[in-house]
């Protein structure tokens, strides 16, 4: 395992203990002995890929730096409008309204069904924040020298972040051994955002590797051709940004805003800056028609994912994703303390919890094959604010809609993720958790959900009845990522059959699944004719007289 990998596996065991408060790590390449010339390779990263300025060179750069700020500033002096255009993007907001719905989304403001809920907790969970010392409701968002430039852009795989503020012993500091940060080194050799960059952050959301989204985890770093066709380190070699391309520091492609079937297609990656979708750059007639199986395939898109046939499992290569999360456990302790239990080795051969007491029962899974449904690209959400009937567990924390005649669905592949969270069981609203801190209403310290309950919904000045109860989750998560070589990709019969893929599908007539009496004796009259008419013509054809017969 080389040091790249290290360092960002030794991160997730750091966020999905949230043992963890240490530190984020980017780690982009590094050349070692047992790096291979692959390895050394740039990932390519779109119209973007390439340099015109060495920054080494840049005298302002020349100095050694005590901050984060610091270094922004210096960025920004010669990088003008780079402030402005990013303060635009989610990545710095963690805001977003639907403009469909109306629905007010983002991190600031969701609950999840993996750490619950980020508002409340900055302290730990902006450790993500593509910024600097967001840990309350009075964070500056109009202070451009508080974007983190190094968190995309280092490129010596030495920066890191440590919490915005302290927390209990229950999650105490890792990696205190680490070397200081030499900020003017890093910002003298800045590169464009690699994997090993994006990966920091989104590998390990939902606090570990490949936690959450089931199909991004450290496995991508590195990926064979087997487990990504595009990130293949001996192929391709894209970076993230290859297909999340950027114009003025906002990027294509979204959870909350997904192009379930785009309709436009064409034009390589650099053309097209709105999405980042595989008809962008495949089109859409993706297959080569030199078949008659090929042309069929194409006609296949307008209500079938490329996900859907071309990844056939996620969770792949090795590293494991939760499935099922269970909080109703969380709390319990051995003398008064925290603990946590090892139960899992995953196919790469590390060991994962399968509990802690901060966070209860986990189960995990890998090599899943995906859930299909019809999905039109609107997701809904239920947010601090919804009341739900506790009776009608599952409640889902993202619902989707979608259906064959509306015009916009296609047929996608998800991860399923069930998880008892917390909630109001007054009020019929799901909550936030006071988890992070060293105050005594933080759960990950004292082990006491109503007070962190009552801590986390007060601090907001949102009403709670002072019951709390645990309810059953769903949570959907649309699979993109670890796309097979296409040999590997699902064949006819994984789908056309009777206990296939697509079983529980509704909406659509498959063959070979489906069977209609009178279509099936229409059918069979139309085969038996057809051979018939073969056998009379050539029975005509052999007792016809003369010789051009």
């Amino acid at each position: 395992m080389s040091i790249t990998t290290t360092r960002l596996v030794a991160v997730g065991l750091m966020l999905v203990a949230c043992s963890s408060s240490a530190s984020l790590h980017t780690t982009p390449q590094e050349t070692t002995a047992q790096d291979t010339p692959n390895q050394q390779r740039p990932q390519r990263s779109g119209p973007l890929t390439g340099g015109t300025a060495d920054h080494a060179k840049f005298e302002i750069l020349q100095q050694a730096f005590e901050s984060g700020p610091e270094v922004t500033e210096a960025c920004l002096s010669c990088h003008t409008e780079t402030g402005e255009h990013f303060m635009r993007n989610v990545h710095w907001t963690w805001d977003y309204v639907d403009p469909d719905t109306g629905q007010q989304l983002g991190k600031r403001h969701l609950i999840n069904n993996f750490c619950t809920n980020a508002r409340g907790n900055e302290g730990m969970c902006a450790q993500c924040h593509a910024g600097y010392g967001w840990k309350d409701e009075d964070f500056d968002f109009t202070d451009q020298t508080k974007i983190d430039c190094l968190v995309c852009h280092d490129g010596t795989g030495t920066y890191y972040k440590t919490p915005n503020n302290e927390g209990h012993s229950a999650c105490s500091v890792m990696f205190e051994d680490l070397e200081p940060l030499d900020l003017g080194e890093i910002a003298r050799n800045v590169a464009l955002p690699s994997r090993e960059n994006c990966g920091t952050c989104h590998f390990n959301g939902g606090g570990g590797d490949n936690v959450k989204h089931g199909d991004l985890s450290t496995a991508l770093i590195d990926p064979p051709h087997e487990l990504d066709v595009h990130m293949d380190a001996a192929g391709l070699n894209f970076s993230c940004t290859a297909c999340h391309i950027t114009k003025q520091h906002v990027w294509a492609g979204s959870r909350y805003k997904i192009v379930s079937r785009d309709t436009e297609g064409t034009g390589q990656p650099g053309e097209r800056r709105d999405v980042a979708t595989c008809e962008s750059c495949h089109g859409l007639s993706p297959h080569p028609i030199d078949s008659l199986r090929a042309l069929k395939l194409n006609d296949h898109v307008a209500s079938v994912a490329c996900q859907t046939c071309h990844i056939p499992e996620f969770a792949r290569g090795g590293v494991a994703t939760i499935t099922d999360w269970d909080w109703r456990t969380a709390g319990r302790t051995r003398d008064g303390e925290g603990y946590h239990e090892h139960g899992y080795t995953q196919g790469n051969g590390e060991h994962r919890y399968t509990y802690k007491s901060i966070k209860g029962d986990f189960v995990y899974d890998e090599d899943i094959v995906p859930e299909y449904a019809w999905f039109d690209g609107q997701m809904h959400y239920t947010t601090i604010d919804t009341k739900f009937d506790d009776s009608q567990q599952p409640i889902e924390i993202n619902g989707f809609e979608g259906n064959r005649e509306d015009g916009n669905s296609r047929i996608w592949p998800f991860k399923r993720m069930v998880t008892w969270l917390p909630y109001d069981a007054g009020n019929g609203t799901l909550v936030y958790t006071h988890l992070w801190g060293i105050d005594d209403t933080a759960y990950w310290g004292n082990y006491d959900m109503g007070r962190a309950i009552a801590r986390g919904m007060a601090d907001f000045g949102l009403d709670y009845s002072g019951e709390f109860g645990f309810v059953e989750t769903l949570s959907w998560w649309p699979i993109t990522h670890m796309v097979a070589p296409k040999e590997d990709a699902l064949a006819c019969r994984d789908c056309h059959a009777a206990e296939g893929r697509l079983a529980g599908l509704e909406g659509v007539y498959l063959p070979g699944r489906d069977h209609s009496r009178w279509l099936d004796i229409i059918g069979i009259i139309a085969v038996g004719a057809t051979l018939l008419g073969i056998l009379v013509h050539a029975l005509i054809r052999l007792f016809s007289k003369g010789e051009q017969h």
